[in-house]
């Protein structure tokens, strides 16, 4: 009886200490998600109003030709900025694992740095480099490569190369975390039975590290569809992504309903990417990938 009493009040306790978290997500999450779902099929009205009026009209504004553009370039850049973080955080992530404890510090100490300041702070530095004149044109321009000014500011490279940056550390952390756990006897062997570096790299590396470069894509990828700011800052206005589309929705068209209806496209496409990655990583596929 007094083992049943225990475990009663045991399991009173842990509910008690589980229930803020489920009170704190449901008010800031699910409750503030619920209501965008119903404020897209909702009708605008004036201004600033909305009416009670159940509509699909703001998902069928989606399929309009220039909607759709946005959100095919919105994919576009997503998939080109989160392949150059792939190709540049994967040897940077599984390099770093091979460090020692030291080294490790440095280089966490390093990557961790730019998250003290503010994105808005350091995405102006790129402007520096990037205005015609600039840091990078006046280095080119000394050293003979270039005649004239690139003008890169406000345009496609440039808003590529600042995502890349945003990003990058979230793919080498995650390519880390997956090749710190890697068993090095392994490639060892691999390499004492005949294997090259490159097979020895393919065949045992690469499948071992695959769950945490897919994770960094996971991580890379589902942002970059949405940073609205980055592209205004370095894109100006020649490269509009879904979440700009939003943004000028809210503020400038006052549409709440359509802009709505456009996040929760978004949040279904995300949500795909995360449901693919989960069955993968569940199921074990991940290594079947190679």
């Amino acid at each position: 009886m007094k083992t049943a009493s225990l475990k009663s009040h045991e399991k009173k306790f842990s509910t008690a200490l589980v229930f803020p978290v489920y009170f704190f997500a449901a008010a800031l999450v699910l409750l503030p998600l619920l209501y965008m779902v119903i404020l897209s099929f909702m009708t605008r009205e004036g201004t600033l109003g909305v009416s009670l009026n159940f509509t699909l009209h703001n998902y069928a504004r989606i399929g309009e030709k220039v909607y759709l553009e946005t959100f095919f370039e919105s994919l576009r850049l997503a998939f080109i900025s989160t392949v150059l973080t792939a190709v540049i955080g994967y040897p940077f992530g599984y390099f770093m694992s091979g460090l020692d404890k030291n080294w490790k510090n440095r280089v966490m100490l390093i990557l961790i740095i730019p998250f003290w300041t503010s994105s808005l702070m350091r995405l102006y530095g790129w402007i520096i480099m990037f205005r015609a004149n600039g840091v990078l044109d006046s280095f080119l321009l000394a050293i003979g490569i270039i005649k004239e000014p690139l003008r890169l500011l406000y345009s496609y490279p440039a808003v590529i190369t600042g995502m890349v940056y945003v990003l990058l550390p979230f793919m080498i952390y995650s390519v880390y975390t997956s090749a710190e756990k890697l068993d090095r006897s392994l490639v060892e062997a691999a390499r004492n039975m005949g294997a090259s570096s490159f097979t020895a790299f393919w065949t045992v590396i690469f499948p071992l590290t695959m769950p945490g470069l897919f994770s960094g894509f996971v991580l890379t990828f589902i942002p970059s569809m949405g940073l609205f700011y980055l592209a205004d800052i370095l894109g100006g206005n020649k490269v509009v992504l879904v979440g700009n589309l939003i943004q000028e929705q809210l503020v400038k068209a006052h549409d709440w309903p359509f802009a709505a209806a456009l996040s929760a496209v978004l949040m279904i496409l995300t949500s795909v990417f995360i449901a693919l990655y989960r069955k993968l990583t569940r199921s074990g596929e991940l290594e079947g990938l190679v």
